[in-house]
């Protein structure tokens, strides 16, 4: 039997052959099948319609195409294969093109068999299906930026009312789009611009996965602000959100509240942000009575808050209840030695952390040593800040010979202003050379020369080390140009602060050599001061005892035993 209609004097093998005489062909076998021929008893001939294909057709070329596009070709082993879900996601868009140009068409020659409207469709899809396969997949950083975040964050902070937020969010308001992250920093939601986003935000919260509404009232008058928060949290009340950052909004115990809807109803949270949200004690115990679930909790950031010790213990609960919690981030918050056991007892719950950030606060030795109980427990942190805690020695000593034993990760130590001596420097050292360390900080202590010297030996192998502040120290002469010395030869090294120590002239002199070949790698020294005699007596560290300190110290070993 002859074939007829749009491919006839084709042959089946070269149908099969070309991609476009694959499609074509495709097409035709689903029309032939969309609508079984009729036989007209009198004049016995066929009559085929060709036009509008079935939907069974029409799916299987999308099939079809995702294939081309997913699997081994010599177009795909040329440009790239797709994902399954790209592929199958360009191949629905590029059969809706091709079918609403080839209707349009064939909608100007209603009484025709449909033949060129078929030949049209073939040809759409072919072409599309070309660019696709050229274009190659989609980086994943494409993929966020592009068609899933929203982001009006950018510039500079403004207010914004309805009509401006009616022009911002108008690409929210597409039908079919893909967005899953919006970001709404740094703009000032009035009354009227809330309003505006509202049904917006009900259209998108099934999809929606990850919401920054991060300082967006800021200047508002309370009462305005507060209502804006509600109708935010009502709007997104009941999404699956993986991410929530409320940070930068003054929220208060009311604020809180106003979010209560949105937080209430939250099960699947992962990341949690609250910093920088004048978040006192009651305003504390409202946050954890509203987060129902914090089972899958990986991130929780509080810091700048004025919780207190009474905060503390609320926040306690949110930790206890976090077994997942990965980054902890609990710092300037006014939290006391109270706070910082009960706050370091829940730690132990959370046995996955890899970032804990305490920093200024005032946990003093009671706290510290609660805390080393809880740090026994987390062998995967990598990075650990613990600065202006009022340590001591004590407390200091306490978590550094934890973190010693059960930290094999830890690139990251921050323990400055802590009142920490030279009398903890050899467990500092012990600590510092079981790991491979790419950032310390020890400012503002009391190491001296000796703790320099000795810290400096412990160094001597890390290859990855890219920063050390040593800074404010009474570090002389002979401990700063061993420390300048020791990282100066490090591959990766970014940068050495020895500022506001006590170094005579002749030794920034000496200590600009080491640096000569490469100066941006040392901080200023504008705050040093070469006539410092604090303690001098009792240390017997004048500069005429530097250079026999230096070579008592220099072929120290450090013990990385108990």
């Amino acid at each position: 039997m002859m074939t007829t209609g749009p491919f006839s004097g084709l042959g089946l093998g070269l149908c099969l052959v070309s991609l476009e005489s694959t499609l074509y062909y495709l097409a035709f076998l689903g029309s032939i099948a969309m609508e079984a021929p009729t036989l007209n008893s009198e004049r016995r001939q066929f009559s085929i319609k060709l036009w509008p294909p079935s939907p069974n057709t029409r799916q299987t070329l999308v099939v079809r195409m995702t294939n081309n596009l997913a699997t081994n070709s010599i177009f795909t082993q040329k440009y790239g294969c797709l994902s399954k879900e790209e592929a199958e996601e360009n191949a629905k868009r590029i059969e809706d093109v091709a079918f609403a140009t080839a209707n349009q068409n064939y909608e100007k020659e209603p009484d025709g068999d449909g033949g060129s409207a078929v030949q049209l469709y073939a040809k759409e899809c072919s072409k599309l299906l070309l660019e696709v396969l050229k274009r190659g997949p989609r980086s994943k950083a494409d993929t966020t930026s592009e068609e899933t975040f929203f982001d009006i964050s950018k510039g500079q902070r403004a207010f914004i009312e309805a009509e401006e937020a009616e022009e911002l969010l108008r690409p929210l308001k597409k039908k079919g789009n893909s967005y899953t992250k919006i970001c709404f920093s740094n703009r000032s939601f009035g009354l009227g611009a809330a309003r505006v986003a509202e049904p917006i935000l009900v259209s998108l919260k099934d999809q929606l996965k990850e919401v920054d509404l991060s300082d967006f009232i800021a200047g508002r008058p309370e009462t305005e602000a507060l209502e804006v928060m509600n109708i935010f949290s009502a709007a997104l009340e009941g999404s699956a959100l993986k991410s929530l950052n409320l940070s930068n909004n003054a929220l208060g115990e009311k604020g809180v509240r106003a979010f209560g809807a949105l937080l209430h109803s939250q099960a699947c949270l992962e990341e949690l942000y609250l910093m920088n949200d004048g978040i006192s004690e009651e305003a504390a115990r409202v946050v954890s009575e509203l987060i129902p679930s914090t089972d899958k909790l990986r991130v929780l950031q509080f810091h700048n808050n004025m919780t207190g010790d009474e905060g503390a213990l609320a926040i306690s609960e949110v930790v206890k209840r976090s077994p997942l919690l990965e980054d902890f981030r609990c710092s300037s918050t006014r939290i006391g030695s109270e706070g910082g056991v009960a706050l370091s007892k829940a730690l132990e719950t959370c046995t996955h952390l890899k970032k804990l950030d305490l920093r200024d606060n005032m946990f003093g030795v009671e706290g510290g040593l609660a805390l080393s109980k809880a740090l026994s427990k987390h062998s995967d942190l990598s990075e650990v800040y613990l600065s202006y805690l009022n340590l001591e020695d004590e407390g200091s000593i306490a978590i550094l010979k934890v973190l010693k034993e059960t930290t094999p990760s830890l690139e990251v130590l921050e323990m400055a202003g802590n009142d920490i001596t030279a009398e903890a420097a050899p467990v500092i050292a012990a600590c510092i050379a079981a790991k491979q360390i790419t950032k310390l900080n020890l400012a503002e202590n009391e190491l001296k020369d000796e703790g320099a010297i000795q810290i400096s030996k412990a160094l001597e192998g890390h290859s990855q080390l890219k920063e050390v502040d040593f800074s404010a120290n009474l570090v002389r002469r002979a401990g700063a140009r061993v420390l300048a010395q020791v990282v100066v030869q490090k591959p990766k090294f970014k940068l050495l602060n020895i500022n506001g120590n006590f170094i005579s002239d002749e030794g920034i002199d000496e200590i600009q050599d080491v640096f000569k070949k490469c100066p941006d790698m040392l901080g200023p020294l504008d705050e040093n001061d070469p006539e410092g005699r604090e303690d001098d007596e009792e240390s017997g560290e004048g500069e005429g005892n530097e250079d026999e300190l230096e070579s008592k110290l220099k072929n120290l070993e450090v013990n990385q035993e108990d």
